[in-house]
């Protein structure tokens, strides 16, 4: 197994043959590294970089994020398709904007209460145990509340929303392949996201519900995007009229009964 050190970036810097000031200046001034795809199982001392703004470390074999005190000036961060099972150590990363955690073995959503800037969470398929569904722990979420516009949960057996709604500033929801089925439950997190633009639910038990579209368009008035396809304004205001005509043929009935009765 490889670990990440200043000698690991030498190499593949092709700073070998260079000097030691010479790359101490480059390391310095480095603000995007790719290590991606190098068989990684653990981070080592990268202290120097203090300038690095964005970290590639998908398709490697690391199991704990580790040994990241210096990285205070990262914005993006790659860890896509590791072995790592733990959210942690990530609170010196006071500009983490984006996160990408995909296909790793993590069981729950926590520790990211420091991470206040955090803008795009990507936390899809991850090897979870069988019969059991992604968490998320309240504290982070809480945390992030304020800040997240987009966040990617497909794939992760998810049955429920509910304890998403804090998200008040989520723009863009993908949860494709995961365990939704009631349309209540998904109705009433849709009147907390008034921000929502983008939702992708596709693969869901819920979309085989009847007028599961016409539902959740009439629901949302911000909802640009639904499952991948675009929104006509036309077609809102459609079912919008519909939806008011038949509460007034209800409210209609209603008072003839009562007149009746």
């Amino acid at each position: 197994m490889v670990r990440l050190t200043m000698d690991l970036i030498a190499k593949n810097a092709g700073h070998k043959n260079r000097s030691e000031e010479d790359f101490g200046q480059y390391v310095q001034k480095l603000t995007h590294l790719n290590l991606s795809d190098k068989n990684i199982d653990s981070i080592g001392d990268l202290s120097f970089c203090r300038n690095l703004r964005v970290l590639y470390l998908y398709d490697n074999q690391i199991n704990q994020i580790q040994n990241l005190d210096f990285a205070s000036n990262i914005t993006h961060l790659y860890l896509q398709n590791n072995r790592i099972s733990s959210i942690e150590n990530l609170s010196p990363l006071k500009k983490l904007e984006k996160l990408y955690l995909g296909g790793n073995y993590i069981t729950i959503v926590e520790g990211l209460d420091k991470v206040r800037e955090l803008r795009e969470l990507h936390i899809e398929s991850q090897h979870l145990p069988p019969g059991e569904k992604l968490l998320f722990d309240p504290v982070s979420l809480n945390s992030l509340a304020k800040s997240l516009s987009v966040l990617n949960i497909s794939n992760n057996n998810i049955d429920e929303l509910e304890e998403l709604a804090v998200l008040e500033n989520l723009s863009y929801l993908k949860a494709v392949d995961n365990q939704l089925k009631h349309m209540k439950d998904l109705e009433g997190v849709l009147k907390k996201w008034t921000k929502l633009r983008r939702i992708d639910l596709t693969g869901n038990p819920i979309c085989q519900k009847p007028k599961y579209k016409d539902r959740i368009i009439v629901q949302s008035l911000t909802l640009e995007s639904l499952d991948g396809k675009e929104i006509q304004e036309m077609e809102r205001r459609f079912l919008m009229n519909w939806k008011a005509s038949r509460a007034a043929r209800q409210k209609s009935n209603e008072r003839k009964t009562d007149e009746q009765a």
